[in-house]
């Protein structure tokens, strides 16, 4: 077996793996959403949204560093370097340590501030919205530490373990809910202290797991000075992307509470919960390739990366294509059945969220392949510059009077913008062609979104909102969706490889 095809063995393994966990926790993350909704009511599940995205604007101060750990773990597993994994590691744990200390205390005097002078919080909910802040805060500064066991997990590509720990995860989920139904007290505050405690036990799993299988997880505490230097330069210089991208979802969070109020903060934490439960299904992709990126580049491999990088990106699209071309189209139906009583504006911002994602998720393979280079100062400097646009122009049109929904077409503008910055960073740092990405990838895409949105619109304009409706648009978005991506999606090579697939498996059913 050649090494390309080990490496597409095990992210076609990997992924399969990964969509069998999804599939489970999708199901569990839908039905949990719809109680906690239905428990908390619509005015605490919006306190619950904007208080849990107050705390993820500190992420900015952590995220950089998670993005280094993993990029670094991972050059080192493709280096074959076990001294200098084990360095890695043990500097990773103690500096999260250190940012989960400094995490809290920022966050709970800068959060408590903003939390009880500037945010619109109901009358009789600030006792509990400061209780949500505090118990936020603790359940994030425990998975940062989490991060460089997670990392390893995913560097060393063991998705299998992955997998079970998050159906764990999810089952222990469904006992929260069970509990928010029969414990008399505030169901807002409780709900919150239960993540505390389900963070705490998963964390103890992830470390158990990997100080069994992994050689360099033996923790000591210990800071490779020289190591924290390289990290802390990668991680400073990836804190300006991670800023920008912060202030466009959980800053714009903040904007549309202090400007409409938690309803719609409660209609925007529904949207974006359907499109993190549809991109965990691309995301299982992303993560299983991801790994196999920065190991191509630290080989020098880049004829395979190039392949690897328009494929990966071509491959998420279609992923995401494919589930959310029904969502979109029936959006009002989807939401009514999945939580009976739907916040106002739930159904325009998940279809608006959704074609932002569409603009992301086709740059995640050059941004992996970017930062693997290590040489990121100048490539975050300019998607910081323009990125951070979303958040003063939403502010600028929302002072002007905008309906809440400007903030969606800035960013879906802004996004599709950055895409292009990454293709001439790609060109620079590596030598990847621009013109192939564009051939490859943009110009496949929009042969394929045509009849894949075309067709459905078309057929539910013959019918009435339905059950029936939607199962029949379901079943023609796929068939649609599946031909389109066979015949103006996928290369001659490709085609001939799925013919192949599909004989084997033909005959041995057959």
């Amino acid at each position: 077996m050649t090494e390309t095809e080990s490496g597409n063995r095990r992210i076609a393994r990997n992924t399969v793996v990964l969509y069998v966990r999804t599939i489970f926790t999708l199901l569990v993350s839908l039905y949990t959403s719809r109680i906690t909704l239905d428990v908390l009511g619509v005015s605490d599940f919006g306190i619950y949204s904007v208080v849990g995205g107050l705390v993820s604007m500190f992420s900015v101060m952590s995220s950089s560093l998670c993005n280094s750990i993993s990029r670094f773990l991972t050059f080192g597993l493709g280096k074959g370097d076990e001294k200098k994994l084990h360095s890695i590691f043990t500097t990773s744990v103690n500096i999260q340590i250190l940012m989960a200390l400094f995490v809290f205390i920022v966050g709970a005097l800068v959060g408590g501030w903003f939390l009880n002078n500037k945010m619109s919080i109901p009358e009789g909910r600030l006792f509990a919205a400061n209780w949500v802040l505090f118990l936020s805060l603790c359940s994030f500064s425990i998975g940062l530490i989490s991060v460089p066991y997670n990392s390893c997990i995913i560097a060393h590509e063991k998705m299998d373990a992955f997998a079970y720990i998050s159906i764990l995860e999810c089952v222990l989920k469904l006992g929260i809910v069970y509990l928010l139904y029969i414990f008399p007290f505030d169901k807002l505050i409780l709900c919150s202290a239960l993540f505390v405690l389900l963070s705490i036990v998963i964390r103890f799993i992830y470390g158990f797991y990997c100080k069994i299988h992994f050689k360099e997880c033996k923790y000591e505490f210990n800071i490779d000075k020289s190591l924290l230097k390289e990290m802390g330069s990668f991680a400073g210089w990836n804190f300006f992307g991670n800023t920008s991208y912060l202030l466009n979802t959980e800053g714009v969070n903040m904007l549309m509470n202090v400007f409409f109020g938690v309803v719609v903060n409660a209609a925007r934490g529904v949207a974006v919960q359907v499109q993190n439960a549809i991109l965990q299904f691309v995301n299982n992709f992303t993560t299983a390739i991801n790994p196999q990126i920065t190991i191509l580049y630290a080989e020098g491999n880049y004829e395979r990366l190039f392949s690897l990088i328009c494929k990966g990106a071509k491959y998420s699209y279609f992923l995401l294509l494919l589930f959310t071309v029904p969502v979109f189209v029936e959006s009002d139906k989807i939401l009514e059945l999945w939580l009976g009583e739907v916040p106002e504006y739930s159904s325009i911002f998940l279809k608006l969220i959704l074609i932002g994602s569409y603009m992301t998720i086709i740059g995640n393979t050059s941004f992996t392949a970017i930062m693997a280079t290590g040489n990121i100062k100048s490539y975050q400097i300019w998607i910081t510059i323009v990125g951070c646009l979303v958040f003063p122009l939403t502010w600028v049109f929302y002072k002007l009077g905008y309906e809440v929904t400007i903030t969606y077409y800035i960013y879906i503008c802004v996004y599709f913008i950055l895409d292009f910055i990454r293709l001439y960073y790609l060109k620079v740092l590596i030598g990847f062609p621009p013109f192939l990405f564009v051939k490859d990838v943009f110009l496949r895409i929009a042969l394929v979104s045509i009849p894949a949105f075309l067709v459905p619109y078309i057929f539910i304009s013959f019918f009435e909102p339905s059950l029936l409706r939607l199962f029949l648009t379901t079943f023609v978005s796929i068939t649609v969706n599946v031909f389109s991506i066979y015949f103006f999606g996928l290369e001659h090579s490709e085609r001939v490889f799925v013919n192949d697939k599909l004989k084997k498996v033909y005959n041995h059913v057959f």
